[in-house]
């Protein structure tokens, strides 16, 4: 697991070196470091304190985004993964528009790409995820993204062949001399899938994160060092149906501190 840990890591080091010497093809990038403490969690242990790498561009026929979360249980141990876990998604996405040289836009939407997930984590979690995406013009966002996956999981445990709605977003307040940014992305699993290991039920996620410019605020460079909180509703978490004997409903918030680099 370690291997893998660094193995995941350095794919991401990768990227954003690589693409950082492909010279005009590379239209901009960013990296950050977060850390998140929380509690009330479900299914694993009720407090979280987590650290987060994330990696995000735009490049001349797409954009990508990784992240890589290290998670740990304060003290106590999740009874699979042990008193910390490790997950990753890796999302790139091609854009038609770009790779055809046309503009295609119709209605709200500015640009239709092939939008790909590789989801990694401890035990027995990878995924892959294959769909069309949408960039979207809504009035005020910064962006808005629209994803439609089909789920294919890696080995016998069910979740194949089901969809995957994605949104994600991008709005900035203006609050005195900086800024309060809210963010993030809503994954809607939307049916069931079957087989003999079990089933794996239809699930919401919905994870926004809402953040103050501290670094603005004080006079430093804008959208480099942000405060604030994540929230967390997941229902039926990690497809697993909630049940009175058994809860996998979650509902926390997390405060938030996040450094981009």
């Amino acid at each position: 697991m370690i291997r893998t840990q660094s193995n995941l890591l350095l794919s991401g080091c990768l990227l954003a070196a690589s693409q950082a010497m492909a010279g005009d093809l590379l239209l901009w990038q960013t990296n950050s470091l977060s850390y998140l403490y929380g509690k009330n969690f479900a299914i694993n242990p009720s407090i979280q304190q987590t650290v987060t790498f994330e990696h995000a561009d735009k490049w001349k026929y797409g954009d990508n985004f990784l992240f890589v979360d290290k998670i740990f249980y304060n003290g106590q141990e999740d009874r699979n993964k042990g008193p910390h876990a490790f997950y990753g998604e890796f999302s790139p996405r091609l854009s038609f528009g770009k790779i055809f040289d046309k503009r295609i836009e119709f209605g709200p939407v500015k640009d239709v790409l092939l939008a790909m997930t590789y989801e990694y984590g401890e035990g027995d979690s990878e995924a892959y995820l294959i769909g069309p995406g949408l960039d979207l013009k809504v009035p005020g966002f910064n962006y808005f993204t629209l994803n439609f996956y089909r789920r294919q999981t890696e080995g016998p445990r069910p979740g194949d062949g089901v969809w995957q709605i994605t949104p994600g977003w991008s709005y900035s307040i203006p609050v005195g001399n900086s800024d309060v940014l809210i963010d993030g992305y809503l994954d809607w699993v939307v049916d069931n899938d079957e087989n003999a290991r079990g089933t794996y039920h239809a699930n919401l996620h919905i994870n926004p994160q809402i953040k103050y410019d501290l670094g603005k605020a004080l006079g430093w460079r804008e959208k480099q060092l942000y405060v604030g909180t994540e929230y967390s509703y997941w229902k039926n978490k990690y497809g697993v149906e909630s049940s009175h004997s058994f809860d996998t409903n979650q509902n926390t918030a997390s405060l938030l501190v996040k450094v981009h680099f």
